[in-house]
């Protein structure tokens, strides 16, 4: 759980253990087809196709969460893509590469999960390299792998760290000069639907999310994410969030959504109104950020709704989820 201002009682920690264990519960699901898109074992792409056999079905690119570290892969969505094959859409999930104690360093002074129990969250430029390169090679994958998806008709998701990498993915054409991982134009996108996403770096590392994994994904240690008390960097930018760290503060101009306005791109945001481990501050400071750019990005709020009820298949959350996607690709 993380440590924010206002930190849950423990009747709000007994529900997100519960969602959290209900989420899990679920068996993984085999896909249909997996493919490569890169030479490194994580830059895979497991394939499902609709379950009704229909041919020109929209495809939902899935990317999972889990702070951007290694024990959490695309296994634990693989029970939503079934379900959103069964609801007639055709799924890619993608796996990238995580942040692990294999790493010696995400750069020079920094070691592996200072500051942190677990392990260092993402890796620094791998994550975004494969997230990247899956996109790109999305259309050509689908094709061969998945012949009944529309490929001219895309929408991302992504759950927690993966709601970032959504995101981000659909921002790649407004990165700054010199980023290897701008577009020239927008992706040939219809939408974006973010799952609690880690969307906003100044919030969310003002709330403590996730044990200080977004100082960690820009290279920086997580015993050291504030330049003072979390509240003070609440409504701030990132630079101050993350207390004025060169480096990091350059990364996250790469990184963070909350600053890659506008894109240009329909976006929309389901949320948990009792999320402790992604606080729907988090996205409401993204769609702020996105109206100050003239962006209006739609933001639903579930009352009643934690963390993982959103990639549960067993919970009415997943049918908002399957509904969102739906009015984008359709």
């Amino acid at each position: 759980m993380t440590d924010f201002p206002g930190s849950p009682d423990s009747a709000a920690r007994e529900r997100d253990a519960a969602e959290s264990a209900s989420a899990f519960a679920h068996p993984a699901v085999a896909p249909d087809r997996t493919a490569a898109y890169g030479d490194h074992p994580d830059q895979v792409v497991d394939f499902y196709a609709p379950r009704d056999g229909r041919t020109g079905a929209p495809l939902v690119v899935l990317l999972h969460g889990g702070a951007w570290r290694s024990p959490y892969d695309r296994a634990h969505v693989s029970p939503l893509a079934d379900f959103l094959a069964r609801r007639g859409f055709a799924v890619a999930n993608v796996e990238y590469r995580r942040g692990g104690d294999d790493i010696p360093r995400q750069r020079d002074g920094a070691e592996p999960g200072a500051g942190s129990a677990g392990p260092v969250a993402g890796r620094w430029p791998e994550t975004f390299d494969d997230v990247a390169a899956a996109l790109d090679t999305m259309p050509a994958l689908a094709s061969r792998e998945l012949p009944g998806a529309d490929v001219r008709r895309i929408v991302v998701s992504g759950h927690s760290a993966g709601g970032h990498l959504a995101l981000w993915a659909a921002a790649r054409h407004v990165l700054p000069e010199g980023s290897p991982w701008r577009l020239p134009a927008p992706p040939s996108l219809r939408g974006v639907v973010a799952l609690a996403p880690i969307a906003d770096f100044a919030t969310a590392v003002g709330l403590g999310v996730c044990g200080g994994a977004v100082t960690q994904l820009l290279g920086g240690e997580a015993g050291s994410v504030l330049g003072g008390d979390a509240g003070s960097v609440l409504g701030g930018d990132a630079g101050s969030a993350l207390g004025g760290d060169a480096v990091t503060v350059e990364r996250a101009a790469h990184a963070d959504p909350g600053v890659l306005l506008p894109t240009g791109i329909a976006t929309a945001i389901v949320h948990g109104v009792e999320d402790i481990v992604v606080p729907p501050a988090v996205s409401e400071a993204y769609v702020d950020a996105a109206a100050r750019s003239g962006e209006t990005v739609g933001l639903t709020l579930l009352g009643g709704v934690g963390h993982f009820p959103l990639i549960d298949p067993s919970a009415d959350a997943c049918a908002v989820v399957a509904e969102e996607l739906a009015q984008l690709a359709w």
